[in-house]
C-alpha cells in the first residue's frame, strides 16, 4: 500500500482539515502517517485507528523565553534530521503539509529527498510556515478562496475538509426559532477564546427575559476560565454547559438555532458544511487578519454577521443575537445561505490532488 505522510501542527484549524484526509486515504486502502508534535498529538484520538503518530522534535517563536527562542532553530534541526532519516528508510508517495511549526521537519526532509509533496492552507491568508515553502511544493490546496498567495505562485480551489463527523451531520433540516427551549453554540476554536467568555454569559443575561429563558447555551471554553464561565450563566439563571472541549461539535451544532464563533477556517467550514446562521467574532491578533478573510464569504452572502474584536460588547452582542432569534424567517435564509457556502466535496477534491501528484518525479 502506498504511504501517505500527513504533517498538522498542533491546533484543531490544522488537525481537522488533516484528519478528514487521513479518514479518506484509510478508506482507499493508503498507508497514513501523521508527523506532529506533542501539542498536535492530543487531537489524534480521532484519526482513524490505522494512521500511525510520529511525534517530531519542533519549536516556535512564538512561545517561550529568550532561551527557549534561541533554542527554536536547534530544536528544528533535530527535527529535519530525524525526518530525513524516517522519510528514506520508509518513503512516502506524498507529503502533505497543513500549517504550523510541526510541519516543517516533514515538508523539509521532502525537499531535500526530492519527494511529491503539497500544502493545504486553511486560511485566505499563508500561514508563516506554507509561506515558507510555497515556491518548494508542487502544489498548494486552498481552503478559503480567494487566498493571498505569493506573486507567481497559483493555488488550487479545494475547500476545507470537514471531518466524517461532520458530512454526517451535512444540509442537516434547521428548525428556525421559535416557542420552545432554543440551542446556542459557542465556539472560540479548538483552544476557545477568552473574550467570548467575558462577552457572551453578559450579553446572553441582557436578553429580554422571554428570550433568555428559552435558550439552552452550550458554551466551549479555556480550562482556566470554565469556573467563571459556569458562574457567570448561573448568576443569570441561565442554562448553560460549559466546557474546554466538545467532542461533539457537529451535532451541537446541527442542533443549534444560532452559532457564535470565531471565524477559524475549521469553524467556519464546519457551520457552512451543516448550514447555520452564525454571528462571528475574528481574533484580532491573527496573522495578516486572516480571520476576517475566512468570513468574508458568509458575511457577503448574509449568512453571518461579522462584529470586529474592537466593537464587541454585551450590549452588541446581545442586539444581534436578539435581531437573528426573534426573526424566524431571517434565521431560516441565514441558514439556507450558509448551506450554499459550503464545500462537503472539499475532501474529494483535496484526494484528487494528493493522488495526482503522488508519482510525479520532483527531483
Amino acid at each position: 500500500m502506498p504511504l501517505l505522510l500527513i504533517a498538522a501542527g498542533g491546533t484543531g484549524g490544522h488537525m481537522f482539515p488533516a484528519q478528514a484526509l487521513a479518514e479518506a486515504m484509510v478508506a482507499k486502502g493508503w498507508r497514513v502517517r501523521l508527523s506532529t508534535d506533542g501539542r498536535g498529538a492530543r487531537y489524534a484520538g480521532g484519526f482513524p485507528k490505522e494512521v500511525e503518530v510520529s511525534q517530531v522534535p519542533s519549536a516556535t517563536f512564538a512561545r517561550g523565553g529568550i532561551l527557549s527562542k534561541l533554542l527554536v532553530p536547534f530544536r528544528v534541526s533535530g527535527g529535519v534530521v530525524a525526518a530525513i532519516w524516517q522519510l528514506w528508510r520508509d518513503t512516502p508517495a506524498v507529503v502533505v503539509g497543513f500549517g504550523g511549526y510541526p510541519t516543517i521537519p516533514a515538508l523539509a526532509a521532502a525537499v531535500v529527498l526530492g519527494l511529491p509533496r503539497m500544502i493545504h492552507e486553511q486560511n485566505g491568508v499563508l500561514g508563516r510556515v506554507n509561506q515558507l515553502f510555497a515556491k518548494r511544493v508542487n502544489t498548494i490546496a486552498c481552503g478559503t478562496w480567494p487566498t493571498i498567495l505569493p506573486d507567481g505562485i497559483l493555488g488550487e480551489a479545494v475547500g476545507n475538509p470537514v471531518r466524517q463527523a461532520v458530512l454526517d451531520r451535512a444540509g442537516a433540516g434547521y428548525m428556525p426559532p421559535g416557542d420552545y427551549p432554543m440551542s446556542l453554540v459557542v465556539i472560540g476554536g479548538s483552544q476557545g477564546a477568552r473574550i467570548l467568555s467575558d462577552v457572551v454569559p453578559a450579553a446572553v443575561a441582557s436578553l429580554p427575559s422571554d428570550l433568555r429563558l428559552r435558550l439552552r447555551i452550550a458554551h466551549q471554553a479555556r480550562a482556566e476560565d470554565v469556573p467563571r464561565v459556569v458562574a457567570a450563566y448561573a448568576a443569570g439563571g441561565i442554562d448553560a454547559e460549559v466546557e474546554p472541549f466538545f467532542t461533539d461539535i457537529p451535532r451541537r451544532l446541527s442542533e443549534a438555532q444560532l452559532v457564535i464563533s470565531r471565524s477559524g477556517a475549521s469553524s467556519v467550514a464546519d457551520i457552512s458544511v451543516i448550514g447555520r446562521p452564525s454571528i462571528l467574532i475574528p481574533y484580532a491578533a491573527a496573522t495578516a487578519d486572516h480571520q476576517t478573510a475566512n468570513a468574508r464569504g458568509l458575511v457577503d452572502s448574509a449568512a453571518a454577521v461579522l462584529i470586529p474584536e474592537a466593537s464587541l460588547d454585551a450590549a452588541t452582542l446581545a442586539a444581534q443575537i436578539a435581531a437573528i432569534l426573534t426573526a424566524p424567517e431571517k434565521a431560516e435564509q441565514m441558514a439556507a445561505a450558509a448551506l450554499a457556502q459550503g464545500r462537503p466535496d472539499a475532501t474529494i477534491r483535496l484526494v484528487s490532488l494528493v493522488e495526482a501528484i503522488a508519482t510525479k518525479d520532483t527531483r
